[in-house]
């Protein structure tokens, strides 16, 4: 049974732009560098040939930490059961060259038919701009009987002295429940106070079918409290329906008030669509008892919306158009107003794809500027084909 991701939640335009900075980058890329086997920390060892890659350039007249001038590249390559993934970051300095700035390296290795482990290396530039690894995530999957599975993630990080200490640990252990219920209990450790790793928080998810081609999840996380006994943080409930080519996801989020009593604190509804010519168009509407700019009155009410369409020509290019509509701050009870847009375009070319993203946003002065223009350059595209998932089946 597919797993519901969480809709978008409210964001100020600085956080918004970096998740659409991140999400369009994602969506327009199939990226590359040279790839090679590693150990934790060491450089290359072994070349595996490069299935695709791209690069993607995004240019910013704008010198803030969200929306710097940088440039992503990317690559996939597979080698027998190990693949390989890495992703590079370059910055423009003030002086508008490149600089190295961020490496994350992926390594996905299936051991047999029910044991996959993948680990993840981050390296960032030291005072001295050398690389240097600052983070490793390993994770380790068991896939059992009917499905189930076991999941072990560690993340480390270097202590004073270079040596990777374990930071966090994370049990993740799914089982199905009948043919039409599946449940996930995750524990988070993180490290204590008494020295080591303790529980942090848990999370308990049921997903389960029910009629009208619908699935429904609820999700519970729980903390400790001073004396280390589990208290409920938040109720996620979730009702995704799936009809022909329309789909229509509803959140409403619990959390615990004042008094310690579990209460509404915010409702996400989203619908996506297709129409027989292939265009498609998603809207998403968040409604919150926080509105910026005002004080709790107890009710729900529409902070946000997000529209995007996407359409498809026959020669293969491809447009999309990304709205988002917020609260005014400054005059809260006028309404939604734009606050951002995006424009999408791929074309394919004969080595692979050329796109373009151009983002603007509102500024002090409630003008709407680019903020930041993301081009990609496709030098070819993945070897194997895969084929989408029937949208009737969520």
């Amino acid at each position: 049974m597919s797993t519901i991701t969480d809709p978008v939640r409210p964001a100020y335009v600085p956080v918004l732009l970096r998740h659409f900075l991140l999400l369009t980058i994602g969506a327009y890329c199939c990226l590359g560098l040279t790839l090679s086997a590693q150990t934790s920390n060491s450089e290359t060892t072994q070349d595996v040939p490069i299935q695709w890659q791209s690069t993607t350039d995004e240019k910013s007249d704008y010198l803030l930490p969200e929306r710097l001038p940088m440039r992503i590249t990317e690559a996939h390559a597979e080698n027998g059961d190990r693949t390989l993934d890495k992703r590079s970051v370059e910055i423009r300095g003030t002086d508008r060259h490149l600089e190295p700035y961020q490496n994350i390296e992926r390594e996905t290795v299936k051991v047999d038919s029910s044991t996959t482990k993948i680990t993840v290396r981050t390296f960032a530039r030291d005072v001295n701009k050398r690389r240097s690894l600052v983070q490793v995530t390993e994770e380790e999957k068991h896939v059992l009987l009917g499905d189930d599975s076991n999941v072990v993630r560690v993340t480390f990080n270097p202590d004073v002295n270079g040596k990777l200490e374990a930071v966090q640990r994370e049990i993740v252990e799914t089982r199905t429940i009948g043919k039409d219920m599946e449940e996930t209990n995750t524990t988070v450790m993180l490290h204590s106070v008494y020295g080591g790793l303790a529980p942090a928080f848990k999370t308990h998810e049921a997903r389960k079918r029910i009629a009208n081609n619908s699935i429904e999840t609820e999700r519970t996380t729980w903390i400790p409290d001073i004396n280390g006994k589990w208290q409920v943080n938040e109720i996620r409930k979730n009702v995704t329906t799936q009809e022909d080519e329309d789909r229509t996801v509803e959140e409403t989020v619990f959390r615990p008030d004042a008094e310690g009593k579990l209460s509404q604190i915010s409702r996400v509804v989203g619908h996506q669509s297709e129409s027989p010519s292939g265009e498609k168009q998603t809207s998403v509407e968040t409604y919150s008892i926080d509105v910026p700019g005002t004080t709790r009155d107890g009710n729900l009410h529409l902070v946000e919306r997000k529209t995007s369409t996407e359409r498809s020509s026959s020669s293969r290019e491809r447009t999309t158009e990304q709205t988002v509509e917020q609260i005014d701050t400054g005059n809260p009870n006028s309404g939604l107003r734009i606050s951002v847009l995006v424009n999408g375009r791929m074309v394919p070319v004969s080595s692979g794809e050329e796109s373009s993203v151009t983002i603007r946003a509102r500024d002090s002065n409630g003008n709407l500027d680019i903020v930041s223009v993301d081009t990609t350059k496709s030098d070819s595209i993945p070897t194997v084909q895969v084929e989408q998932t029937s949208a009737k089946h969520p």
